[in-house]
C-alpha cells in the first residue's frame, strides 16, 4: 500500500507504477497514472481534458488527439514544501507543468548566494527555457506549498511541437513575455526608489495572495521570506527592512512577518507614482 509521505528523491519509483525504466522522474510523490485503478493513500493523476489550468498554459493550443498523446505521456508528482522539482545544472529532463500550487525558482551563484528569481503558478510551465536552448536547468526548482507538478519528458514535448506548430509558437511567445518582464524589472531597479519597488511587487502579490477584509483592508500574505524578497528586488536585507519601516511609518502598510496590512489601496498605488 503506498504511503502518503512524499518519497525521497532516492528512493526508486516501484515498477507498477507503469514509468518506462528509461524515463527519468523527478523527485516527489508519485501518482497513479490515469490507466492504472488509484491504490489508498495514492492521489490519481490529473486529466489534461479536464484541467482548470490547461487553458492559462501552452497546451491549449493542442486538438484532441495530441491532446492524448499528453495525457497518455505525462506523469504526475505531488511535491510538499521544501521539495526539488529540478537542481540547478542538472540536464534538462523535460518540461513542467503546474496543475496546481507554488514553486520558485532558485538561483545560486558562484560564492554561494542564493536567491529565488521568479515564482511559478498553477498554469505555468517551468523548465522550457532550458529544454529550448538545449543546456541544464538555469535554477533549482523548489515547492514553496503543497504542488502538483505534470512531467512531460523530452521526447513527448518534441512528438508534439512537430505535429503542432502552434504550441511552439505558444512558447515563444511565453519567452518574449519573459524578457519584456525581466527587461521592465531592470528599469524599474535602476529608475524607481525602492519602497516603490516594494509597492508595486505587493499589487503583483495581491492578485494571487491577496484577501480583502469586512473593513476594507487588503491583506497579503508573502509567498517568500523577506531575505528572498530583498533578492527578488536586487536589494541588501536591511535596505529592504528600511524601506518597510518607511512604508510602516507613513501609514502605507503594516508588516508582520510574512503577513502584510494595506488599509487604503491607493496609497499604495500612489507609492508608484511618486517614485516614478
Amino acid at each position: 500500500m503506498a504511503s502518503d509521505r512524499p518519497v525521497p528523491p532516492e528512493r526508486p519509483v516501484p515498477p507498477d507504477r507503469l514509468v518506462p525504466p528509461d524515463r527519468p522522474v523527478p523527485p516527489g510523490r508519485a501518482v497513479a497514472p490515469d490507466r492504472t485503478v488509484p491504490r489508498p493513500g495514492l492521489p490519481r493523476a490529473g486529466n489534461c481534458f479536464t484541467c482548470d489550468s490547461r487553458e492559462s498554459s501552452e497546451w491549449c493550443v493542442l486538438p484532441d488527439e495530441d491532446l492524448r498523446i499528453l495525457n497518455q505521456a505525462k506523469i504526475t508528482n505531488v511535491y510538499e514544501p521544501g521539495q526539488v522539482v529540478f537542481y540547478q545544472g542538472n540536464p534538462c529532463l523535460g518540461i513542467h507543468c503546474l496543475e496546481s500550487g507554488l514553486c520558485g525558482l532558485r538561483k545560486t551563484d558562484d560564492r554561494g548566494n542564493t536567491w529565488i528569481a521568479r515564482l511559478f503558478h498553477g498554469g505555468e510551465t517551468m523548465g522550457y527555457l532550458a529544454y529550448f536552448a538545449e543546456r541544464g536547468y538555469t535554477g533549482t526548482a523548489e515547492a514553496l506549498a503543497p504542488t502538483r507538478i505534470c512531467f512531460v519528458d523530452r521526447a513527448t514535448v518534441r512528438l508534439l511541437l512537430e505535429r503542432n506548430p502552434l504550441l511552439g509558437h505558444k512558447f515563444l511567445v511565453r519567452i518574449a513575455e519573459n524578457l519584456a518582464q525581466a527587461e521592465d524589472g531592470r528599469m524599474a531597479a535602476a529608475t524607481l526608489p525602492l519602497r516603490a519597488q516594494v509597492a508595486h511587487l505587493l499589487l503583483v502579490f495581491k492578485e494571487r495572495f491577496g484577501t480583502v477584509a469586512e473593513d476594507g483592508t487588503l491583506h497579503i500574505e508573502l509567498p517568500v521570506p523577506r531575505r528572498d524578497l530583498a533578492a527578488m528586488l536586487g536589494a541588501r536585507p536591511e535596505s529592504l527592512s528600511r524601506a518597510l519601516r518607511q512604508l510602516e511609518d507613513d501609514g502605507v502598510a503594516r508588516f508582520d512577518g510574512r503577513r502584510v496590512a494595506v488599509a487604503d489601496l491607493d496609497a499604495l498605488i500612489d507609492e508608484l507614482e511618486t517614485g516614478a
